[in-house]
């Protein structure tokens, strides 16, 4: 029996996370947000999730529901309201949903802003001048990653699906493959390091296999958390690069 290969992600923050990061993407007016086209790239973010049968929080699938229900409300005819000021003070369906991403949003710039803070008074010291080996080491690898989100990432997984045409189901036979998330993080880390001028993201799946598609992203991440590899993009839905912190 094929059983799912199932796995949570703790990089994604959230559906109100995604949301924002698709209105900064495309640069939506978060005062005037085309439903449509917000809830069509919501959902193609879903489906991509769901190929690799990443374990989906609810709070997506409610929020998926959300915006299909508000794109819904927004495509049925305004009625003939022979009261003018009843039709001024008609409810915009989009004015709940847009109320909580500004208010994410604020606390989401203020949470960035402490964060800065909390990284300038890290090097802030009080005793007086001492060499410290580890430290300068450690600084040395901590490079500044790409402007690039788990988003980016995620979307470029689905971009290269649409490409190599990996239609479900992915693998052609149904076997058990054991990768060890350790194995493929070297993997990964010696293929980017070869590439001295970067590795084209794609270029890291190289079998359409859903086992291996998930480890390789989960492996990924993990080197991008131990900063190990970043990654980085030119401009919005440009080709994704990965490179080594070595670099």
């Amino acid at each position: 029996m094929n059983q799912a290969y199932q796995v949570k992600l703790d990089a994604f923050e959230g559906p109100l996370d995604l949301l924002l990061h698709l209105i900064n993407k495309f640069e939506i007016d978060i005062y005037d947000i085309p439903m449509a086209e917000l809830t069509k790239q919501y959902l193609d973010y879903i489906h991509t999730m769901k190929r690799l049968e990443l374990n989906i929080a609810s709070e997506y699938l409610v929020m998926a529901s959300t915006l299909v229900a508000i794109k819904s409300q927004m495509l049925l005819p305004k009625q003939d309201l022979a009261d003018e000021e009843a039709e001024e003070y008609q409810e915009d369906p989009r004015e709940e949903l847009m109320g909580r991403l500004i208010e994410y949003r604020k606390y989401k710039e203020a949470a960035s802003k402490l964060k800065a803070r909390e990284e300038k008074a890290n090097q802030i010291f009080t005793r007086s001048p001492t060499v410290f080996k580890e430290l300068h080491q450690k600084q040395k690898n901590t490079m500044v990653p790409g402007e690039v989100s788990v988003y980016d990432m995620l979307n470029a997984l689905g971009k290269m699906f649409e490409r190599k045409k990996w239609n479900e189901p992915l693998d052609t036979k149904v076997s058990r493959t054991e990768i060890p998330i350790e194995q493929r993080m070297t993997d990964v880390l010696k293929m980017v390091r070869k590439a001295k001028k970067g590795i084209a993201f794609d270029q890291l799946f190289p079998y359409p296999s859903r086992t291996h598609i998930v480890i390789t992203f989960i492996a990924l991440l993990e080197l991008m958390k131990d900063r190990e590899v970043y990654c980085k993009q030119e401009h919005h839905f440009d080709t994704l690069y990965v490179f080594s912190m070595e670099e």
